[in-house]
């Protein structure tokens, strides 16, 4: 079984900073990449930072230049800083982990965290 752990959301002031975290655990033999995506009510989930095994990274306009994506590979664990935080950036955060391959199966799956709340007020 594998399992996406997430932590560090909460209520924040605008312009303040936050740091997210996401562990993979299990039996985990590899996972190609892991990112963050958003969701509020009434809207689409939506890419926020994405980052493969080989440290490539992709992100959201909205949030280029304010967040930054990081990965310990070793430790199958994801990280967003978040910089500049505006109101718009309210949202639950889910951590995404996608070609996660375990000994037992023999191709590759995606795993969602439960999401955490970023609360950013005025």
């Amino acid at each position: 079984q594998v399992q996406l752990a997430e932590s560090g959301g909460g209520l924040v002031q605008a312009g303040g900073s936050l740091r997210l975290s996401c562990a993979a655990s299990g039996n985990i033999f590899r996972i190609n990449a892991m990112g963050w995506y958003r969701q509020v009510p009434g809207k689409q989930r939506e890419l926020v930072a994405v980052i493969t095994s080989g440290i490539s990274t992709n992100y959201a306009a909205s949030v280029k230049g304010r967040f930054t994506i990081s990965r310990d590979n070793a430790n199958n664990t994801v990280y967003l800083q978040m910089n500049d935080l505006t109101l718009e950036d309210t949202a639950v955060y889910y951590c995404h982990a996608g070609g996660v391959w375990v000994p037992s199966v023999a191709h590759g799956m995606d795993f969602w965290g439960k999401g955490t709340l970023v609360t950013v007020s005025s």
